[in-house]
Formats: C-alpha cells, structure tokens, sequence
C-alpha cells in the first residue's frame, strides 16, 4: 500500500491525516501547536512529531511516498536550523521522504476541492483572497493585517462588535443581543446606568489585552445575529460585503472555496457571503473547504 502524509500545522494544534493516494482515510493524530512562529522550535518538533507518531500506528512509515505539511510562515523553514530540527523528527519517526512546507493558503485552497485551478477566500483571524494556479498561490488580495486591512475577518467582527458595544454604553444600557454579549463577556456584567465610566471600562480592558485578541468576540457576532439581532445583522452584511470585494480581486475562473475560522464554523457570514457570490457569479461553485490536514494530503498525492 502506498501512502501519503498530509500536516495542518498551527499556532494552537497539530494535525497529521495519512491517505492512501486515491483519498481513503488511514490514520490520522492531534498533538499541540507546532509552529515556530508561535512555540518554541523545540515545542513545535515535539507536537509535530507526536500528531504523526499517532497517524502512524499500526502503519509501516516507509510506505508514506509523499508527504505535506501545510503551515503559515514557510519562510522560517529556510533557515537550516528549523529545517534541520523538522527533518531529524520525521526520520527518527521512520519516514524515508522529505516532509515538504507548503503555505497554508495553497492548503486551504485544496482542502475545500481537487481543482487545480480556482480562488480561495480566508477569513479567520485575518481575512485574505487568493488565486490558486496549479496548486500555487499567483495573486492575493488584502491579507494585510488588522491595522491596515482584513475586513471581514474575526479581527475586524470584534472591533465592529467592540465599538458598537461602547458608543452604547455612553447613552444607554445596552439592549440588542450583541452589545449585552459583549459588555457580559468584557466586564463580566452588563452596567446597570449608561455613563461614561461604563464605557471607559469596557475600553480600559480591551486596550490592556494585544488587538488581535479582539477576533474572540466575532463569535458573539454570529450567535446575535442567529438571534436576530439587527446590529448584528448589520456587521454580518458589512463583513460579507468586504469579503466578497475582495474576491472579486482576484477571481477569473474555476470554484470558490470559503475558508478560515470564520467562513466554516459562522453560518450567519458563510451564507451572507455565499449569497452574494452566488449573485455575483452564478455560474461558479462555491464550496467549504474541510480540514487543513486533507488539504495537504491532497497535495501530496498530486504527481
């Protein structure tokens, strides 16, 4: 049997999937964040290492003739020393192939279809198009960070959420579902008067955590809006609205694969979204891309 090793490596999970070429599942590990960029090398090896040691029970490792390992930040693996440290785990494992980086774009993109050819649009954390020629990336729109773009994105939902909760509370006592999800979920309570120590509060404890941590909130933008909630309705419309700008960026041709935390676990801005595409481009599949790990192993079947 001929195998194949596909890696969803990030800065919170490790996840190994090994396939046979045509697709079927044969094993499969979850181990701790394996990125460089996010743990210590020595804590990425390790994690790396223990989600393929368990894909790879009961399975001969020199039957893996191709393997991937889908990751933010290849760059890093430029460096001999990184390299290095990755190359040894995978030996000592038994892999006899070289474990090949790949950007988690590319990934995301396979993940969600077989096509060669076609767009992918990301929002998580961050938020991102890209088209995908031949399994590469050739062109991207915003993906430019929270200060200066990723509309759309889990970042940007929770400072809308932020915001709206805030200028609130210098007025009013929240009301709507999202403002009391948010102001609960800052300060542990919803203030019972409006005032601006309320607001500045709420401000005072956003201001102390790093930005990006405001992306925690984008959920609560989803479950208002499932609520009903018109505020958060509004947010969901906006977000749609940006990310399918963004597409339309890049996108010639050849299915749309939605990916990113925020796309395949918020149902609220994935069928906002689809809609619009849906609209806009009614001749083109729009799909869900699946786990990070398939991805990779698609690639690595590929010739």
């Amino acid at each position: 049997m001929t195998l194949v090793l596909g890696l969803d490596v990030g800065g919170t999970s490790s996840r190994a999937l090994i396939t046979t070429y045509d697709g079927v599942r044969v094993g499969s590990g979850r181990a701790g964040a394996g990125n460089p960029v996010s743990v210590p090398l020595a804590d990425a090896v390790t994690s790396v290492a223990d989600a393929v040691r368990a894909a790879l029970s009961g399975l001969d490792p020199r039957q893996v003739r191709s393997a991937v390992m889908g990751i933010a930040g290849t760059g890093r693996f430029a460096d001999p020393v990184v390299a290095g440290a990755f190359s040894e785990a995978f030996a000592a494992l038994g892999l006899t192939v070289p474990v090949r980086p790949v950007g988690d774009v590319e990934v995301a993109y396979a993940a969600g279809t077989p096509e060669p050819c076609g767009t992918v649009l990301i929002s998580g954390t961050g938020a991102i198009a890209a088209r995908i020629e031949d399994g590469l990336m050739t062109a991207t729109a915003d993906g430019i960070g929270w200060l200066l773009g990723d509309l759309g994105s889990g970042f940007w939902l929770g400072r809308e959420a932020a915001a709206l909760t805030a200028r609130e509370l210098y007025t009013r006592v929240p009301e709507g579902h999202l403002a009391r999800s948010v102001a609960t979920t800052v300060l542990g309570r919803v203030p019972d008067a409006a005032s601006r120590q309320a607001a500045d509060d709420l401000i005072g404890a956003l201001h102390a955590q790093p930005p990006r941590h405001l992306s925690r909130l984008a959920p609560l933008v989803s479950a208002a809006a499932e609520s009903g909630d018109p505020q958060a309705l509004a947010i969901v419309d906006q977000a749609a609205t940006h990310l399918a700008n963004c597409l339309a960026e890049v996108h010639t041709d050849g299915p749309i694969v939605l990916a990113g935390s925020v796309l395949t676990t918020s149902a609220p801005i994935r069928e906002a979204v689809t809609r619009l595409l849906t609209t806009r481009t009614p001749a083109t599949p729009v799909v869900t891309a699946g786990p990070g790990e398939l991805g990779a192993a698609r690639l690595a079947a590929r010739p």
